[in-house]
């Protein structure tokens, strides 16, 4: 029988090869046109409302964990109706052909009462909450930073509402949503 200690060579020859494996990465990226839900390859990103967020649009969220205890995001977007403003969220579910499959806004310390209204839950420390406005080309940048890191497969999705003044749409109409590529 071979002492315990034999085994003691190979785990240090191996140590190189674990420190080759692959390191979650600080930041995130998930890029993708506009599609509709019904298309043939689930989309990473959909338009519930092509009048304001067309097929074939275009969508680029960054999300940067690089400080302790923090995150910011930033989405960009090109050809969506111009000269507007869209509120976006962190949701909780993945985006689906239903607007509502995306879930409630994602919660840092989430409300016991469903839907939040409670300001001391729906506010924009304890969830993400940004402001985007597009120029005249439909084309626009928004940036955002809290406190906290959403829990693993807790934010899986990013949404566009209609914002005012919509057209046909109610200002909370969600319009698109975007899956979120998630690393740990």
């Amino acid at each position: 029988m071979p002492a315990p200690l034999a085994a003691a060579p190979f785990a240090a020859a191996l140590l190189p090869f674990a420190l080759l494996a692959p390191v979650a990465l600080p930041a995130t990226v998930t890029e993708a046109d506009f599609d509709p839900a019904t298309a043939f390859v689930p989309p990473t990103a959909i338009s519930h409302a092509p009048d304001l967020v067309p097929y074939g649009s275009h969508v680029r969220v960054v999300t940067d964990r690089s400080l302790p205890g923090r995150t910011v995001l930033t989405v960009s977007v090109t050809g969506v109706a111009a000269d507007h403003v869209f509120p976006v969220h962190l949701h909780t579910a993945a985006c689906g052909a239903d607007p509502a499959a995306s879930g409630p806004h994602y919660q840092d310390a989430v409300d016991p009462v469903s839907p939040s209204t409670d300001p001391a839950y729906a506010n924009d420390r304890n969830e993400l909450w940004l402001t985007l406005r597009t120029d005249a080309r439909g084309a626009g940048t928004a940036a955002a930073a809290v406190a906290w890191r959403p829990r693993p497969d807790g934010a899986r999705s990013l949404v566009l509402h209609a914002g005012d003044p919509a057209g046909a749409h109610g200002a909370a109409d969600r319009v698109a949503c975007v899956n979120l590529r998630e690393k740990r």
